[in-house]
């Protein structure tokens, strides 16, 4: 099986100031995890920017030139309250939405089965005029975008485990029935959407997980909601928004789960993947602040991936 990695410096060098949980040293720890001679195997690439036009198909030409003219040439600026440019997020969102996009392309030509991109900005809170938590643009409705556009697919799906609901993908989903959108998180908790009564055309699924939930309650959602309905849907490519910020030692949320949750659902994924889209699986991360959790969770979600 071969899976592709896809980072770029840049993606480091975006730097939202001292003691912020969105931090360089997150893509340092994730990246020295897959460093490892484990993961030998892994067919590195260089993240490519995302051209402007994949990015419009999800967010406002106006929001696009507005978070360009506001990258600073030194020093920060906010876009919202969490959301904070410095001299290299410019290049850093750009190679992030290019990263997955590409990774959706290589994936579609048979390049290889699957692939994982280490980037940030994270993406999947960003709404399509509206920077939000730690989100610049939407990193995996731009793929989504991309691969139905350019590839032809016709039916593409977002299935996101970071704590956090992607309210923004859910936002660029919800109208359109060629596209899926489902989430498990923490609920009631930030940015307030994912309830289950949303479920836009019929193509959105939300499981809410109450504070305290752990493994039990979140493998009890995937397997008797999401994946069921995933498996219905029958996509023709599966892209993963990989927040690892569930995780017990995580702290900003109070969910309990551990790296082999996330490597059981990586398997469950995967094997829907194979039913559906000849295993044609492209993972992006997004959440995850303890540094040490981080690093485990995703390696355990990438040795998946590798079939290890």
């Amino acid at each position: 099986m071969t899976t592709l990695l896809y980072s770029h410096p840049a993606c480091v060098e975006h730097d939202p100031g001292a003691h912020h949980p969105e931090n360089p040293a997150r893509l340092e720890a994730v990246l020295a995890a897959l460093d490892s001679e484990e993961f030998a195997m892994l067919d590195r690439r260089e993240a490519p920017q995302a051209d402007i036009a994949d990015i419009e198909r999800v967010h406002a030409p106006e929001y696009v030139a507005a978070v360009f003219d506001a990258v600073p040439k030194s020093g920060h600026v906010h876009l919202d309250p969490d959301t904070v440019l410095s001299p290299a997020s410019g290049e850093a969102a750009l190679r992030a939405a290019g990263a997955v996009t590409a990774a959706a392309a290589a994936v579609i030509g048979g390049e290889a089965d699957n692939a994982f991109c280490a980037v940030r900005p994270p993406g999947h809170h960003a709404e399509a005029a509206q920077a939000m938590g730690f989100c610049v643009f939407n990193n995996v409705a731009v793929a989504a975008g991309h691969a139905r556009a350019v590839h032809g697919l016709e039916r593409v799906a977002v299935v996101d485990f970071d704590v956090h609901h992607g309210n923004g993908t859910q936002s660029a989903f919800e109208r359109d029935a060629g596209l899926f959108y489902a989430s498990s998180h923490q609920f009631p908790f930030y940015p307030g959407t994912g309830s289950e009564a949303e479920e836009g055309v019929g193509n959105i699924v939300n499981v809410e997980l109450a504070p305290g939930s752990g493994s039990a309650e979140f493998r009890a959602g995937w397997s008797g909601r999401i994946l069921p309905r995933l498996k219905d849907f029958a996509p023709e490519l599966l892209i993963i928004s990989a927040g690892f910020d569930a995780h017990v030692r995580d702290p900003l949320a109070q969910i309990s789960l551990t790296e082999d949750d996330y490597a059981w659902l990586t398997g469950e994924l995967m094997a829907v993947a194979g039913e559906c889209c000849a295993g044609r699986v492209v993972s992006a991360l997004e959440g995850g602040y303890d540094l040490e959790s981080l690093a485990a969770s995703a390696a355990a979600h990438v040795r998946v991936l590798t079939g290890s």
